[in-house]
């Protein structure tokens, strides 16, 4: 069977190469292209411009129809690359409220939730 994706590409012009390039990513390099910027007080206090996004974050919405909306990580989906914020809710035709997927480049982190050790680890890591 031939590899689908290659860590050798470099780029295309052509945006449904592009599309299949993440598509058919694998799910460690997936994760590293789910990564959101961070807010200017924790860029100064961690030393870094972005790290991914994860379930418990509170971040801000830049971009959209929910522009400036603020909201906590419910879900993170590596297979389709978005994001569902508790605050960005549309109705669908039959009356019910149904979460938004959101780019995570759409986004920023304002708070990081630090419940997980290798993350602290990781932070503290670029911090010097």
């Amino acid at each position: 069977m031939k590899n689908r994706w290659s860590k050798f590409w470099k780029s295309s012009t052509q945006t449904r190469k592009q599309r299949k390039y993440v598509y058919n990513a694998p799910l460690h390099i997936k994760h590293k292209m789910m990564s959101s910027n961070l807010s200017k007080d924790l860029r100064k206090e961690y030393g870094i411009r972005s790290i991914p996004v994860r379930k418990g974050d509170t971040v801000l919405i830049k971009t959209g129809q929910f522009k400036d909306k603020s909201g906590k990580v419910t879900k993170v989906s590596l297979k389709s690359s978005f994001v569902h914020i508790e605050g960005a809710l549309i109705k669908r035709a039959d009356g019910t409220d149904s979460m938004y997927p959101i780019h995570p480049s759409n986004l920023m982190i304002t708070k990081l939730d630090l419940t997980d050790e290798m993350r602290v680890k990781k932070l503290a890591r670029n911090k010097k």
